[in-house]
């Protein structure tokens, strides 16, 4: 059995975000006699907040890590569903349910976040065949405090400073574990295919499931915004674009900023008329808003379907030059990559100048 030392070695190692919550939980399972552990986030789409259990984890070894990426939300309990944890959330404290006696089998509710600006609100759930020690509360206690510590260092280095929007960098590092490798059913061998050490390109092109979706966005006149109005100006539009973008894609996609006026979004959506919806929501709360200062904006986008063959960079070709296509006609638009390409007008090159925008 691992000592203590040993699993929060095993924490502070990880640089992969979304198995932090699995290392959490196996260290728990081996540090206290307990039955079963959950870690479950809340998620929210278009004002509605759900539970979304990420990690279960049995003593006998059985349990299952959930893509947030491929969730169904509306199979998802809500919050009311689940009033013990709703009430360690909201007050911030631990909350135990002897369920079958005073003697008997418990299930303690603990927060583990508590961030719901940030997006970060989750409670670990333990059950175990009697109440937990004081010793070993604490124990929970010291294991959960280095994995927040882990898990705000990490979401630090994935985030862009100025928005808080996920980065270049953190679409590099995740798009091979969200996209290609299929987590319905996670174990060791799955947990070992991500680490860092498994990053050749041609090891992880395999098994693509066919409804993720990479698309990107710009800011239309951004230049000049930034001329007429100057830089401190310039970055408060982009706050806000950040905002709408919150507010309108799903807490479980993935939003990102490139830098500039370039922002991203990494989705799994059955099909393409619902990514285009997604899309188009977004382009008009963007059209209606006022900006201070600035007054009314505009954005056009693209998104590409991912394909097994993609990595980032070719994924994010694709979407820029339905992006391009877009600012060249018109701009306040947004186009799929596949449609231009189903209605012939990616068969060739078209030039503006002596520059080739498709």
């Amino acid at each position: 059995m691992a000592t203590l030392i040993e699993h929060l070695i095993k924490l502070t190692d990880h640089r992969d975000r979304d198995l932090l919550e699995l290392t959490l939980s196996k260290a728990l399972i081996d540090l206290i006699p307990i039955q079963r552990v959950l870690v479950s986030k809340v998620i929210s789409e278009e004002g509605v907040k759900r539970w979304m259990d990420v990690t279960v984890l049995d003593a006998r070894g059985g349990g299952k890590v959930v893509d947030p990426l491929r969730v169904d939300f509306q199979t998802l309990p809500l919050l009311e569903d689940n009033r013990d944890r709703l009430h360690c959330i909201q007050r911030q404290e631990r909350v135990e349910i002897a369920w079958a006696g005073e003697n008997g089998p418990r299930i303690t509710y603990l927060p583990l976040f508590a961030d719901p600006v940030a997006g970060d609100e989750a409670v670990l759930e333990i059950h175990s065949a009697s109440a937990l020690m004081d010793e070993q509360l604490a124990v929970v206690g010291d294991v959960s405090r280095v994995f927040r510590n882990m898990y705000r260092l990490l979401a630090y280095s994935d985030r862009d400073a100025l928005t808080g929007l996920l980065n270049r960098k953190s679409l590099d590092d995740t798009f091979y574990s969200a996209v290609l490798e299929e987590l319905g059913q996670v174990d060791e061998a799955a947990a070992a295919a991500r680490q860092p050490a498994l990053s050749v390109v041609q090891e992880r092109r395999h098994r693509v499931p066919p409804n993720y979706w990479l698309g990107t966005i710009s800011v239309d006149g951004y230049g000049v915004i930034n001329d007429q109005h100057g830089h401190l100006i310039a970055e408060e539009v982009l706050l806000l674009v950040a905002r709408i973008m919150n507010n309108t894609f799903r807490t479980y996609d993935r939003l990102y900023r490139f830098g500039g006026e370039q922002f991203a979004v990494l989705m799994h959506c059955p099909d393409e008329a619902l990514v285009l919806a997604a899309f188009e929501r977004f382009r008009a709360n963007i059209e209606k808003f006022n900006f201070p200062q600035v007054g009314r904006l505009t954005i056009s986008g693209g998104f590409t379907r991912v394909s097994p063959d993609d990595s980032p960079s070719t994924a994010l070709e694709r979407a820029e030059r339905a992006v391009d296509y877009a600012q060249h006609h018109g701009q306040n638009k947004v186009f799929s990559h596949a449609e231009l390409v189903r209605k012939g007008f990616f068969g060739e090159a078209l030039k503006v100048g002596a520059v080739d925008i498709f």
